[in-house]
C-alpha cells in the first residue's frame, strides 16, 4: 500500500476506499500512538458512516496531538456543528481562523461553521478566500451568497448565486435562493428554465424539492396562486415519500414536553439580573419581525437563532439518541438540576450578549422548551408568536426547510401541517396555564401588522424596557438575519401576507377541513 499521508488518505477516502484507509490508520497507530494523522482519517470514516460521537472523539484527538494543524481543527469544528453544538463549534472555528488559511476547502469549511452558528460577518471573509483560491467551485459561491443575503447585502448575494449557476446550471439550491431574493415579474423570470430543470430532475427528490419551491415562488409572484400550490405539491412529492412525518413520534414528543412543567418549584439562582428574551413559535409566523422590533432598542441585542438551550438540556440528560430534541431527552430533563442549566446558558451566551442588558434568543422550536426555560431561567421573558391557523399552515407549507432536521417533516403534507398546528395550539394552551403571565406572553402577528405601536408598547412593557422610537423603524436595523425573512424584515410592515390562503381558491379546502374549529 502507498504510504498513508494526509493527501493520499483523503484521496482514498474520496474514492470510498474506507477499508484500506482504516487498515493503514491502525498500522500507523501501532507504530506511534500519538501520531495525529490516523485519528483524523478514522474520524473522517466515522463521520462518513454517521457515527458522529466517535468522529468527534477522533477529530478532537487529532487536534490535541497537533494543535496547530488547521485541517484537523477545521474538521473538529465541522463535526461539532454537524451535531448541533454550534457554540462549541464556533469556539473551535475561532482557533482555526487564527491560523494561516491557504486552502479553499478549509476556508469554506470554517466559513460554514461560522454561518451555521449565525456569525455571517465572520463567515464572509472565509468564503471570499475560498472563491479566491478556487473560483471554479459553485458551492463556495453559494455559501458566500447565503451569508451575504443574511446580512442584507443582496447585491453580493445575487452576484454570488449567479456565479454559482454559471458554473453549474443544475445547482438547484442556488436557483431557489436566487428566486427568493426578489419579486419575479412577467418580463423578468426564469419560469421556463426552471420547468425544464424540474423535468430533467426526475429521480432527484432534493432537486425537485428545490426547483418546485422556486417555481411556486415565481408563480405566486405572478399571482398564479392555484398553479403555485400545484407546483409545491409536485416539488414535495418525492421527498414526502422519503421523509414521511411520524405523528406517533410527534405526539409522544409533545406530550413529553408538557410534562417538563410538572415540577412547580423554581430553582434558586444567583443571576437574577440576567433577563434573556426568548422568542418562540411556529416558523414563518412573525418571530423574526418581533426579534427585529425588540433588537432595534438600544438596550437589546439579538443573538439570532441559538440552539443553545436545547444543546444544554441534551448534554445534561446524556441521552444516547442522535437527536438533540426527542421524547427520552424531555423525560430525563424533568429530573435535571435546572439551575445549573440556566447558569450554563447565561455563561455560554455572554459573548453574544456583549454589553447589552437584554439578549434575544429567537429560536422558534424553543416553544417545546418553554416549561424548562422558565424553570431554568425564571427571569427570562418568553414571547410566543401566534398567527391565523390557515396562514400559519400555508406559510409553513410554502417554506423550504432544511431536510436535515426531521422536526420539519410535517411540512411535506398539508394534512400533517394541520395536525402539527393543532398540537402546537394545544401546547401553547398548556404553557399559558402553567407559566406566569409576567414570564410568558402570546402575541398575534396580525395585531402587530394592524396595531404596530400598540403591540410594540405591549412587547416593551412585558420585557421591562422603556419606549424607544427606533423600535417602530425596525426595518432600518442592520443586524444579520439568518432566516427566510431576511428580505422581508428589511422593509416596513405590510399586510399582504394576511389572508394569503384565500388566494388559493378551493385548493386549501382539505387543509381547512383538517384544522376543523381552528381554521380561520
Amino acid at each position: 500500500m502507498t504510504e498513508l499521508t494526509l493527501k493520499t488518505g483523503l484521496k482514498l477516502l474520496g474514492d470510498k476506499a474506507f477499508e484500506k484507509v482504516h487498515a493503514g490508520a491502525i498500522d500507523l497507530i501501532k507504530k506511534r500512538l500519538d501520531d495525529p494523522l490516523p485519528y483524523f482519517l478514522l474520524g473522517v470514516i466515522a463521520s462518513e458512516h454517521r457515527n458522529h460521537g466517535k468522529a468527534l472523539e477522533l477529530f478532537e484527538q487529532a487536534a490535541t496531538y497537533e494543535p496547530r494543524n488547521i485541517c484537523y481543527i477545521a474538521h473538529h469544528a465541522k463535526q461539532l456543528s454537524a451535531m448541533g453544538r454550534q457554540n462549541a463549534a464556533k469556539t473551535v472555528a475561532d482557533k482555526a481562523a487564527k491560523l494561516q488559511v491557504d486552502d479553499a476547502y478549509i476556508a469554506d469549511t470554517i466559513g460554514v461553521v461560522y454561518s451555521r452558528a449565525g456569525y455571517h460577518k465572520d463567515a464572509i471573509p472565509l468564503f471570499e478566500k475560498a472563491v479566491g483560491f478556487n473560483p471554479r467551485q459553485a458551492n463556495f459561491y453559494y455559501n458566500l451568497g447565503a451569508s451575504a443575503q443574511f446580512i442584507g447585502d443582496f447585491k453580493t448575494a445575487k452576484t454570488a448565486y449567479e456565479k454559482a449557476l454559471n458554473l453549474d446550471k443544475s445547482f438547484y439550491r442556488a436557483w431557489s435562493s436566487l428566486i427568493s431574493l426578489s419579486k419575479q415579474t412577467p418580463d423578468t423570470n426564469h419560469y421556463e428554465t426552471l420547468k425544464s430543470l424540474f423535468e430533467a430532475a426526475v429521480g432527484d427528490a432534493e432537486g425537485q424539492l428545490q426547483l418546485g419551491h422556486a417555481i411556486a415562488k415565481t408563480l405566486e409572484d405572478l399571482s398564479r396562486h392555484e398553479e403555485s400550490l400545484d407546483w409545491l405539491l409536485a416539488g414535495k412529492k418525492a421527498k414526502r415519500s422519503q421523509l414521511r412525518y411520524d405523528r406517533i413520534v410527534g405526539q409522544a414528543l409533545l406530550e413529553a414536553a408538557k410534562q417538563t412543567s410538572a415540577t412547580p418549584s423554581k430553582p434558586e439562582t444567583n443571576y437574577a439580573q440576567d433577563t434573556p428574551i426568548l422568542i418562540v413559535g411556529l416558523p414563518r409566523t412573525g418571530t423574526t419581525l418581533v426579534d427585529r422590533i425588540l433588537s432595534s432598542h438600544p438596550d437589546v441585542v439579538s443573538a439570532g437563532e441559538l440552539n443553545m438551550f436545547a444543546e444544554l438540556i441534551k448534554e445534561e440528560t446524556g441521552t444516547d439518541s442522535n437527536l438533540v430534541m426527542d421524547t427520552k431527552t424531555f423525560q430525563e430533563a424533568a429530573h435535571l438540576d435546572l439551575a445549573r442549566v440556566g447558569k450554563s446558558y447565561i455563561d455560554n451566551t455572554k459573548d453574544r450578549a456583549g454589553d447589552s442588558k437584554y439578549m434575544i434568543d429567537k429560536m422558534p422550536l424553543n416553544f417545546f422548551y418553554a416549561g424548562l426555560i422558565h424553570r431554568a431561567l425564571p427571569n427570562a421573558r418568553i414571547i410566543a408568536l401566534r398567527r391565523g391557523a390557515m396562514d400559519s399552515c400555508l406559510s409553513n407549507f410554502r417554506q423550504l426547510f432544511s431536510t436535515q432536521y426531521s422536526y420539519y417533516n410535517y411540512t411535506f403534507d398539508l394534512e400533517d401541517t394541520a395536525w402539527f398546528y393543532r398540537q402546537f395550539d394545544d401546547l401553547m394552551s398548556h404553557w399559558r396555564a402553567t407559566i406566569p403571565q409576567d414570564r410568558f406572553i402570546e402575541v398575534r402577528y396580525e395585531d402587530i401588522i394592524f396595531g404596530q405601536e400598540n403591540q410594540t408598547r405591549r412587547l416593551l412593557d412585558f420585557c421591562g424596557l422603556d419606549w424607544d422610537d427606533a423600535c417602530m423603524r425596525f426595518h432600518e436595523n442592520t443586524a444579520p438575519v439568518s432566516t427566510a425573512s431576511s428580505v422581508q424584515v428589511r422593509q416596513p410592515l405590510y399586510s399582504g401576507s394576511i389572508g394569503r390562503w384565500k388566494k388559493y381558491g378551493d385548493k386549501l379546502d382539505g387543509l381547512k377541513a383538517a384544522l376543523g374549529n381552528l381554521a380561520d
